[in-house]
């Protein structure tokens, strides 16, 4: 159908030139021309962009509200991440003219929720979410697999992003596995987060960067086991005292030791993902089961996170995978029981 469109708007864009042409030219003849050509141009366009999806804000259209909603019904046990991103999210894209790029480094171990965080920004910035055109993920050990070839990884990287910003200046950059890249590959688009109106021809005041990383995660494990081991309730542990701390370990390890992000104040918001508790992953485990309309006890939900590990050892609080894996537990639960368990 695009290029049904696409041919009709040609010929019949054609056959105005040719009878334009047909007579002296005139100034009037030519306004009249352009004018209906460009007329038609903006015709096919708004058509187009009613199908295919478009930088425009019927295609962009941020719900920080919806976002919300889903972080308080299914996003677990990350008191700092529900504080921090919706709002800073929310700040950016109501602004006009962002004096920069928000760029925001996501802490912690594997299934403490940073790639699910991830997929529910894009779900709720861009109509078509995490498939959008405008979405961009970059996944260390798949795109960067090899240390030695760094001259060429910069060059690939600035391209990529200097092409999807020209495409659409509202780009999410999601790059996932931040420890495991070459280090300095990231010092390349530190250009595109500073303070910049134009940088290779685009404007990258109004995208956004995701970086996310294991970098810091026992220290982020450690400061939850000293507050529960203290009696004191995880949520009370502050923004304040994280974020120096991450920023330390992510200067001094993986893809942004030494980086010229983290010495330049590139990074708006470090947000540590704390490691969840048996009681996070028995939500996980429920949400699941709904999903799959199974009517869950207790029992059931004991059965499955039972199957998980577990630490420290001498007193197992902390889910080693997170909500990881939480699925595959429950449907051999389902599978050894599926007689005991009615369906909804």
């Amino acid at each position: 159908m695009k290029s049904s469109i696409i041919w009709i708007f040609l010929l019949f864009a054609l056959a105005i030139f040719n009878l334009a042409a047909a007579e002296p030219f005139s100034l009037m003849v030519g306004a009249g021309t352009t004018a209906l050509i460009a007329s038609l141009y903006g015709s096919y366009t708004y058509t187009k962009c009613l199908i295919y999806e478009c930088c425009i804000p019927q295609w962009i259209d941020s719900n920080v509200t919806g976002m919300r909603a889903v972080m308080r019904e299914s996003f677990y046990g990350q008191h700092l991440a529900q504080q921090t991103v919706p709002s800073a999210i929310q700040a950016h894209l109501s602004n006009e003219e962002p004096s920069k790029a928000l760029v925001m480094s996501f802490h912690g171990w594997t299934g403490s929720g940073k790639n699910f965080l991830s997929k529910i920004i894009a779900d709720h910035v861009y109509k078509k979410g995490i498939k959008s055109t405008y979405v961009n993920v970059f996944v260390a050990t798949t795109h960067f697999p090899h240390k030695e070839q760094l001259s060429l990884y910069q060059d690939q990287l600035r391209s990529w992003i200097v092409g999807n910003l020209s495409a659409c200046p509202h780009s999410l950059f999601i790059f996932d596995e931040v420890d495991k890249l070459p280090a300095k590959l990231l010092d390349t688009v530190k250009p595109f987060m500073d303070h910049y109106s134009e940088i290779h021809g685009v404007d990258p005041r109004k995208s956004i960067f995701l970086f996310l990383s294991n970098a810091g995660s026992e220290e982020i494990a450690r400061r939850a086991w000293e507050y529960y081991d203290a009696g004191r309730p995880r949520e009370s542990i502050t923004l304040k005292e994280m974020e120096e701390l991450l920023s330390m370990e992510a200067f001094n390890q993986g893809g942004l030791k030494s980086a010229e992000l983290i010495s330049n104040h590139m990074i708006d918001h470090f947000v540590p993902f704390f490691p969840l508790e048996r009681r996070h992953v028995i939500e996980c485990a429920r949400d699941y089961l709904k999903t799959q309309s199974i009517r869950a006890d207790s029992k059931m939900l004991e059965d499955i996170v039972e199957l998980l590990p577990y630490f420290p050892k001498d007193n197992p609080v902390f889910s080693a995978s997170g909500c990881r894996n939480v699925d595959k537990k429950a449907d051999l639960i389902m599978q050894k029981d599926e007689d005991d368990y009615d369906k909804l």
